[in-house]
């Protein structure tokens, strides 16, 4: 393990299996009538959020409680950025707070690569989200349910996922949650297919080591898993496509569609859904999508990230095996 973890390119095949390997150990503390291991105690994490977040945000602080790290949350609205503070000063003042690691989001892509190598802190910096660059940790987590759902919880245990077909559907423009995907997928050997209007793929999409399509129904039969994204229109200065309807015919999931997928097949969602746009509530309420699971799935790889840049070099699962035997 590198010591930042701000790409999902960055990760080796046996880096992220370490990861989902570490995850799976980390997911049983959520079994326990306490929640909680002493691996961080002493240690600081800043959350630093220049964006807003919901699941992220509350993962990350659930994570670093659960291996009892100080917490210490940063939002920039009500913080000196709003009054024009620079990326650069409020590392600093997190630097002369001697703070441990850093997951920070950040509405530029980039900011946490700056951070992480411009020497102004010396700290663990983890990209919770920059722009429209990258998202490791969700790529992570949505790797990790895969792997359960598709290989077995046990099963998957030092496994990739070497041969599964992804289809990952919608705003792939906007989206560092499907760029992220897409690298950490191919680096575990998965087949990736993104499924797009052509107004919603970004330049240069063709060297990018996944397949293109604008047909969705040609896609579905193929696939284990379909990942569905928002389309992000807070991020949209123009039209991309002619109406919601037309979007939500071409390219939306409904019970019609998943039921052309294989029977084994799962159907994705990094959230917050748009019911009714990219998927109906007949798809997003099925047994078959896995939203709510990487929720709490998430828990678990944040604290597996934490654990093995901050806690440890080895797996907390081998750990485990040696005192069993």
């Amino acid at each position: 393990m590198q010591r930042h973890l701000i790409s999902a390119a960055d990760l080796t095949r046996d880096d992220a299996v370490l990861i989902l390997d570490t995850a799976e150990e980390m997911s049983r503390v959520a079994d326990r009538p306490i929640k909680k291991l002493p691996t961080l105690r002493g240690r600081t994490v800043v959350n630093l959020f220049f964006e807003d977040s919901t699941r992220t945000r509350i993962s990350f602080e659930a994570a670093e409680k659960r291996l009892s790290a100080d917490v210490i949350n940063f939002s920039a609205k009500g913080s000196s950025v709003s009054k024009g503070e620079s990326l650069k000063d409020t590392a600093q003042t997190l630097e002369a707070m001697g703070v441990d690691a850093v997951v920070i989001r950040h509405g530029a892509s980039g900011a946490p690569y700056r951070l992480a190598n411009s020497g102004w802190i010396d700290a663990a910096v983890i990209n919770a989200g920059d722009g429209t660059h990258q998202h490791p940790t969700q790529a992570l987590l949505d790797a990790f349910t895969m792997r359960r759902r598709l290989v077995g919880r046990d099963a998957g245990l030092g496994q990739d996922l070497a041969g599964r077909r992804v289809t990952i559907v919608g705003d792939v423009l906007h989206s560092r949650v499907a760029r992220s995907n897409v690298d950490l997928l191919h680096t575990l050997g998965a087949e990736v297919t993104l499924v797009a209007p052509p107004t919603l793929l970004p330049v240069g999409v063709a060297s990018w080591p996944c397949e293109v399509s604008y047909d969705l129904d040609a896609a579905l039969p193929k696939s284990d898993a379909v990942m569905m994204l928002r389309v992000q229109r807070e991020r949209m200065h123009a039209a991309y496509f002619p109406t919601e309807r037309e979007y939500s015919r071409r390219y939306g999931l409904d019970g019609d569609r998943m039921a052309r997928m294989p029977e084994h097949a799962i159907v994705m969602h990094p959230g917050p859904m748009v019911r009714g746009m990219e998927i109906t509530a007949e798809v997003a309420d099925s047994g078959r999508c896995t939203a709510i699971e990487q929720v709490a799935n998430g828990v678990s790889i944040r604290m597996a990230v934490l654990y093995l840049l901050l806690g440890g070099n080895e797996p907390a699962v081998t750990n485990t095996r040696t005192e069993e035997k």
